[in-house]
């Protein structure tokens, strides 16, 4: 039922979340009557055609249900593109963007990499986003745009450096409870009137099992969190075929000793609709956000694991500071001004404490290649991982 505060969705959306709502039931009895959350998350944001990430609505944006960096503000691209300006020339010149969202971060940096960048590679699985990245890119940065190539599955290799802001967080999790000395993996399931619930099944010895007794805290109360296989073997795969250069993921999270502390008892996993806050992960399936912060240690592990070198680990604050993005502003706008203003503003946003500065932090691997790299000059905190 729709809080009264919310916005209810058109018609057509409606539409499109029930014909998601008849598949993931459909899924659910085909397999015994219970399916992991993992794999009702996957439906929800990825399912073809009716998924939060490959249907039709814009998610992204004062119109949608969340802002992300590059489209606060075009200092954020023009800051990273500084650090990537210093490690293009020791690859073969491409970029490669996960997730490129409105196609804003491309553009900024199409137009901040001259001479240094070749080609830049957007990897995208939503075809409708695809498309409003190639209409913002040809409107902002024409004269860049040749140099874009769309692909929807990963290369055999890359030379150059990888790029993805808010996309682990974006990946399926698993949830895990633990409770009366017992591990439980918890699914989803339907109620006698076909209605979505959550419910717990016993956790067999597994990979799963010993991450989650890994990092999990020996707590007496019931303890509840997510775990993240999708985003380890996502890292896994970039450090294998990674040839040169490097990789460098921006994201809200933590490292697992502040993920996994005894307080944070019922994780991380949120809901976003219509720049809301939902705890419901059935409230309109489909038309909702569902994501859940990143441990960055499980991520360096899978990247060391893989013959990765860890480059640093910072918050989004002093990698944003340490690459000048308040010289920036300083010598694009005038003192005093309204862009200035603004842009006062969107530094403030970026890098606050209480913002996105602290939450949202910066990990950066490499290979071959060994450039200084300028964004962890100070601040870095590789040691908490």
């Amino acid at each position: 039922m729709n809080s009264p505060q919310l916005p209810a969705p058109s018609a057509t959306a409606a539409a499109a979340s029930q014909a998601l709502c008849r598949i993931i039931r459909t899924e659910i009895q085909n397999h015994g009557g219970w399916i992991p959350f993992s794999r009702f998350m996957e439906l929800a944001l990825y399912a073809p055609q009716y998924g939060y990430y490959t249907g039709g609505s814009h998610k992204i944006g004062g119109s949608g249900d969340f802002i992300t960096a590059p489209t606060l503000s075009p200092l954020f691209g023009q800051t990273l593109a500084r650090q990537l300006a210093e490690l293009l020339p020791q690859t073969a010149g491409n970029v490669y963007e996960f997730g490129a969202g409105t196609g804003a971060l491309a553009a900024t940096l199409l137009q901040n990499l001259s001479d240094g960048l070749k080609h830049y590679y957007i990897i995208e699985v939503s075809p409708e986003l695809a498309e409003r990245q190639r209409a913002h890119i040809a409107e902002a940065a024409p004269e860049a745009a040749g140099k874009v190539t769309h692909l929807s599955s990963l290369p055999d290799t890359f030379d150059g450096i990888i790029i993805g802001n808010e996309v682990l967080d974006a990946m399926p999790v698993e949830i895990v409870r633990h409770a009366h000395n017992q591990w439980q993996q918890m699914g989803v399931t339907l109620a006698d009137d076909s209605s979505f619930i959550q419910q717990a099944q016993p956790l067999p010895p597994s990979a799963l099992s010993q991450a989650a007794t890994s990092y999990f805290p020996h707590s007496p109360q019931p303890y509840t969190s997510e775990l993240h296989p999708a985003q380890h073997a996502f890292m896994h795969t970039l450090a294998e075929k990674l040839q040169r250069g490097g990789i460098i993921l921006i994201d809200y999270g933590f490292d697992a000793a502040q993920y996994y502390h005894p307080q944070r008892h019922m994780g991380t996993l949120i809901g976003h609709y219509r720049h809301h806050t939902v705890h419901d992960p059935f409230f309109h399936i489909g038309l909702t956000d569902l994501t859940a912060h990143v441990n960055f240690t499980d991520i360096a592990q899978a990247g060391t694991d893989a013959g990765l070198d860890l480059i640093g680990y910072a918050t989004q604050a002093h990698f944003l500071l340490n690459l000048g993005i308040t010289d920036i502003m300083a010598k694009s706008t005038e003192p005093a001004s309204a862009d200035y203003i603004r842009d006062a503003a969107a530094i403030h946003k970026l890098t606050g404490q209480h913002e996105m500065g602290e939450l949202f932090k910066v990990i950066a691997f490499g290979r071959n290649i060994g450039i200084d790299w300028q964004g962890f000059s100070h601040g870095d905190i590789c040691h908490k991982l």
